[in-house]
């Protein structure tokens, strides 16, 4: 964005040299580019920190691993690729055949667990039997529902469903695959169709100048010629590089300096006929505008949508 401020005073230095005819001479062209020089410095070093940017801003999803409660021989997948789900729907089915089968001799045990204990129950009742058999009956009894419970829960957790409205995007479970809930090996990634977010990753340098409900504005590399506005919704307080975790050997600081990650929520109306269109992990420029030197943001917000006409131009191979 710099390089498009310095030929855009070039192209003007050029425009008034040759309608008013000033000659190239010592005075004139070094005059020219000492006052670019002084220009143009002032007015980016004002522009970068009030009103930062960022080139690199992307579209996030929110994603849960699927990891099975119980391990099993996959006999069914329901899921289709980018189908949305609601939740509750069935992902995928495992063999319930050896849980079922606990299920069921649980259920004969508790039959007689119950006749036992209605046996002991009326003994004690008519003085015929002690008290004792029937506290025995009854914590026998308690044990096995407690046990019923659990094993019914492993065997509905062999129908696998989704956890909220979303869909899977990649499918390469197939019948006759092992799910396993240990070593934690996700089956599948379910997307969450929720509220998107859009981060963009900022130079410390203007952490002063990043607040929320800040005005924002955001480019897309896909959306070619198109800025859509929005305002800051957090920054967030901590960086990956500043977290520590408890381990055998001490901290050291290796990382080079991190950007600071702003989320901002996008609320042009144009906005929503692209936002199915744009994937998540979506690439694009950020802009953000403070409160101070505002008359300044009118440079940044041409420069970025000059930079989002630029998406039109890209590479072939």
């Amino acid at each position: 964005m710099d390089l498009l401020l310095i030929l855009t005073y070039a192209a003007i230095c050029v425009v008034i040299f040759k309608v008013f005819r000033v000659p190239l001479n010592k005075w004139t062209v070094p005059t020219a580019v000492l006052g670019g020089v002084v220009l143009i410095g002032a007015l980016i070093m004002l522009m970068n920190y009030n009103h930062p940017y960022s080139e690199r801003a992307r579209k996030y999803e929110l994603t849960t691993p699927i990891i099975p409660s119980v391990s099993g021989r996959v006999v069914s997948v329901e899921a289709r690729p980018n189908a949305l789900l609601e939740k509750g729907d069935v992902l995928f089915r495992m063999d319930p055949t050896p849980y079922q089968a606990v299920v069921d001799s649980l259920e004969a045990q508790l039959k007689s667990a119950r006749m036992d204990l209605d046996r002991a129950t009326q003994l004690a009742q008519r003085g015929a039997g002690p008290k004792r058999d029937q506290d025995l009956a009854q914590a026998r009894y308690d044990d096995l529902t407690s046990q019923m419970i659990a094993a019914q829960y492993n065997l509905d957790e062999t129908i696998v469903r989704a956890p909220t409205r979303g869909y899977v995007s990649q499918v390469f479970l197939r019948p006759g695959m092992r799910a396993v809930s240990l070593p934690l090996r996700p089956s599948m990634v379910f997307v969450h169709q929720e509220a998107d977010l859009f981060t963009g990753w900022f130079r410390q340098n203007s952490l002063l100048r990043l607040e929320q409900g800040d005005e924002a504005e955001v480019a897309f590399d896909g959306i070619p010629g198109q800025v859509f506005r929005g305002e800051v919704e957090i920054v967030v307080p901590i960086l990956a590089e500043g977290q520590l975790q408890p381990s055998g050997t001490l901290a050291i600081d290796v990382a080079p300096p991190g950007r600071i990650p702003v989320a901002v929520r996008i609320t042009d109306p144009a906005f929503d006929k692209y936002r199915q269109q744009l994937p998540g992990g979506a690439y694009g420029q950020m802009a953000l505008y403070s409160d101070h030197f505002h008359h300044v943001a009118i440079m940044r917000k041409i420069l970025l949508r000059m930079s989002a006409w630029m998406n039109y131009v890209f590479p072939f191979h």
